[in-house]
């Protein structure tokens, strides 16, 4: 079993940066793709970003083309994901889950372990 913990959300004003990490604690990380998911308050989980298990191939939500970039450090058994540029529509609970698999997936169903969530607050 894997154990993924979120971290560095918090409260920014739009056009700040953020970086969140996802560490792996237990399990296996280093053979799985990861992705990041969001969820705003009454709305559904939505796909950000997803990586393979080696972090050569990354697949972005359009809407986060050129201001997200997700990393992972497979020694560390940690994944990252920095945000730039930030608007309030960012605001949510950032989740990052691991895949079933090895490559890039972006669908919840494609993902068996998930973290808890770090909430994001971007203020305008």
């Amino acid at each position: 079993q894997v154990q993924l913990v979120e971290s560095g959300g918090g409260l920014v004003q739009a056009g700040g940066s953020l970086r969140l990490s996802c560490a792996a604690l237990g399990g296996t990380f280093s053979t799985y793709g990861m992705g990041w998911f969001r969820q705003a308050p009454g709305k559904e989980r939505e796909f950000v970003v997803a990586v393979t298990w080696s972090g050569g191939s990354t697949k972005f939500s359009d809407s986060m083309k050129g201001r997200f970039t997700v990393s992972r450090d497979n020694a560390a058994n940690t994944m990252y994901l920095q945000m730039n540029s930030l608007k309030p529509e960012d605001t949510a609970i950032y989740y990052c889950a691991r895949a079933r698999g090895t490559e890039v997936h972006s669908t919840t169903a494609d993902y068996n372990y998930w973290g808890q969530g770090t909430q994001v607050t971007v203020s305008s």
